[in-house]
């Protein structure tokens, strides 16, 4: 648990001095990781299971943990992935291995810790959740651009830019572990503060 009492743990060492060379063409040197995400179903959810974990929370009320495994690896590699692109981190996003993009969650104990009937709408609950999420994506978005021009002019990331990347990260993590994930029926705070 984190301070805020939600069930994540997601930290990003802050990066030494990159390389502006890798930073100006970061988009294309990640197309061959993207083609990889692309083909693991990375891109899309995620690459996390959705519905199995829905039905087998409500049917069975498990969460069979060869797809809370799965799932946690996706998340892991799609947040390493994201952390590359948006110039959180300068290691080229690894498949398998943690890096500097520190990220877990627990596996659920679903008869004790899960409402079995929540599932079906918490995506209805996360609505207000999704639409800030939004906004703050466009604001990653637009830092991630600012971060940009700072690291090719002064060969540093500002780490107010740094520490807001990696808490709308972590707002978007909760976010799809509470409503998509189906990992814990904490709602997740308003808040890209751990």
């Amino acid at each position: 648990m984190t301070s805020s009492g939600f069930p994540l743990r997601l930290n990003i060492d802050y990066p030494e001095t990159p390389n502006r060379l890798t930073v100006f063409f970061r988009l294309i040197i990640s197309i061959p990781i993207l083609i990889v995400a692309f083909a693991v179903g990375a891109l899309q959810n995620g690459g996390t299971q959705i519905l199995g974990p829905l039905l087998m929370i409500v049917f069975r009320e498990k969460y069979p943990r060869w797809l809370f495994d799965w799932n946690l690896a996706m998340t892991r590699f799609t947040t390493r992935l994201w952390a590359y692109i948006f110039l959180i981190t300068h290691e080229y996003p690894s498949t398998d291995d943690e890096q500097s993009v520190h990220l877990d969650f627990e596996y659920p104990d679903v008869q004790n810790d899960l409402n079995r009937w929540l599932p079906l709408v918490k995506w209805l609950l996360a609505i207000p959740h999704i639409i800030l999420a939004i906004i703050l994506f466009g604001l990653l978005f637009l830092a991630s651009i600012l971060t940009w021009f700072a690291i090719l002019f002064t060969g540093r990331a500002p780490r107010g830019l740094f520490d807001f990347k990696v808490g709308v990260l972590r707002y978007g993590t909760r976010l799809s572990m509470y409503a998509f994930i189906l990992t814990t029926d904490k709602y997740p705070p308003f808040s890209i503060n751990e």
